[in-house]
Parts: structure tokens; C-alpha cells; sequence
């Protein structure tokens, strides 16, 4: 949907942003630009729509959670540098039992999310969930408490192997990696969503690769165009590259990627880094 259609008065929409691994950082810049821009498309969003990492930028959106460095506190932006980090210290990388980067998130979740933020996502956070025991995709939207939520967001991240053996649970069913079922997640293929992603494709806000490539294909329920430069991506997702980790050393550099991006959509424009969401 075009951003004029978007901005007209009364028009309800959605926000996606899909699962995007280490590239997340991605998804952080385009964010904190539209709080620049736009803050009104963050507040006015009925959904926020998670899959993957995405699920914590979609969290971050509906319960203002930081996304930098904020009165001496990390943010999600911190934590994804200091995860890349630790997988680049190791042989096996995230594979490696040094590695915890669940545990660094489920850390940042319980101290920066508001005690009432359950509160804030139920009916408005839709994080993408891979059920174990038959693969089915599950959307959840509701929340009891503080720790279901995070435990929702765990399994939404949790990449088998990867991130480890056993899946966590949510309501008592284990999930693993909504992402498997829902990359790009949303409800209704008539819902007018602002799309986001690290990966090019038909999306609203993605990068912009060679023009001349124009086929791309549906995967796992997200659109991915066939390129040189996304394959390079998905690797980067997994496994951070030595040159993109000393380049993650202030979030500046992620936001320079995504504005470049977001503002050829005519959407958002550049801003500070350690801003907060205001809470709807």
C-alpha cells in the first residue's frame, strides 16, 4: 500500500516484520526511523505482526521497549551486537555450548519490558509460532502474564540446533522458529500491512538489489527475490560475518542500511539512535 493511502485519515493497517536472524539490526533501523518520521504508523498500527527475531522489533513497537542504549541499560540493538559478537569468538560459532543466545535475550526481555506489557501486546502483538508436533503454524495474541509473553517470544527465536535441543513452551505445547511457517507473518491476505524485511523481495521495506532480477519466490510464506545479494544475506542472518561484527559497533551503521531503504518508500527518514517507543 502506498504511503499517502496509508496516511489517509481512518485507514486501519498492520505492521510485519519478518524473521531476519542477525540482520535484525536491519529491522532496528527502519524502526527508529519511522519514530523519526512518522511516529503516528507506530502508535496507530491495530496489529504488530512478529516472526523470528522480528517478533522482538514487533514487541519493542507495542510494549516501547529500547532498542539502543538508554540511560546505561542495553537495548535489543546492544544485545544482537553482543550475540553476533560471542558467535564470532567460537570455532562452531552459535553452535557452540559457550554460546547463550536465548538466555541474553529471555535477560533483556525480563528487565526492559514493563511489568504490564502483557497488557499492552495482548490483542495487538501477533508473534508467528511453529508448532512441534504437527509443524502447523500458530499466531498468538494473547497474554496472561509478563512471563508468557517472553515465553512466547522464546519460541518464536528458537531455531533447532542452532539455538538448541529442546524447544521451549508456550501454554504448555512446545514451538519452535515461527519462521519455518510464517516468515513474513499476517493474518489476512486482504489486511492492508506495511511489510518489512532484511531479505529483497515484494515487500514494502526491504533492500534494493539489481533491477534487471525481478523473480522472486514464495518460501516458508514470505516473498524472497532470487539474487547474489540475498543468498549472502541468509547466510549473514546465521552467521555474522568478522567484517559485519567490527562494523556493528554503533548502531549508526545499521540505521545507514535500512534508511537508505526506507526512505526511498517515502516513509521514514534518518534518526538518533537509544530512542524509546511510546507505548500505544
Amino acid at each position: 500500500m502506498a504511503a499517502k493511502e496509508l496516511r489517509a485519515p481512518g485507514t486501519p493497517f498492520s505492521l510485519s516484520f519478518s524473521g531476519s536472524g542477525f540482520l535484525v539490526l536491519y529491522q532496528i533501523g527502519v524502526v527508529q526511523s519511522l519514530l523519526e518520521l512518522a511516529p503516528e504508523l507506530l502508535k496507530s498500527a491495530c496489529k504488530v505482526y512478529g516472526s523470528s527475531a522480528g517478533s522482538l522489533i514487533a514487541a519493542a513497537v507495542v510494549c516501547g521497549i529500547s532498542l539502543g542504549k538508554e540511560m546505561g541499560e542495553d537495548g535489543l540493538g546492544v544485545v544482537f551486537y553482543a550475540n553476533a559478537r560471542e558467535v564470532r569468538k567460537t570455532l562452531l560459532g552459535p553452535l557452540s555450548p559457550k554460546c547463550s543466545l536465548l538466555a541474553n535475550i529471555r535477560d533483556v526481555l525480563q528487565c526492559r519490558l514493563p511489568e504490564d506489557s502483557y497488557q499492552m501486546a495482548s490483542g495487538r502483538l501477533h508473534i508467528s509460532l511453529t508448532r512441534v508436533v504437527d509443524g502447523q503454524n500458530v499466531m498468538v495474541s494473547e497474554f496472561s502474564s509478563k512471563e508468557e509473553l517472553i515465553q512466547a517470544l522464546l519460541c518464536s527465536c528458537f531455531l533447532p540446533i542452532y539455538c538448541g535441543f529442546i524447544p521451549p513452551s508456550y501454554r504448555g505445547v512446545r514451538y519452535v522458529d515461527g519462521g519455518f511457517t510464517g516468515l513474513q507473518p499476517v493474518s489476512s491476505l486482504e489486511e492492508a500491512v506495511i511489510t518489512v524485511s532484511p531479505f529483497t523481495g515484494e515487500l514494502d521495506i526491504c533492500p534494493r538489489d539489481c533491477p534487471a532480477i525481478f523473480y522472486c519466490f514464495q518460501i516458508f510464506n514470505g516473498s524472497i527475490q532470487i539474487s547474489v545479494e540475498n543468498l549472502c544475506r541468509i547466510s549473514y542472518a546465521l552467521f555474522p560475518p568478522s567484517t559485519m561484527v567490527s562494523q556493528l559497533g554503533s548502531l549508526p551503521f545499521a540505521l545507514i542500511m535500512s534508511q537508505q531503504d526506507a526512505e526511498r518508500s517515502g516513509q521514514v527518514c534518518p534518526t538518533v539512535p537509544g530512542t524509546t517507543l511510546p507505548p500505544r
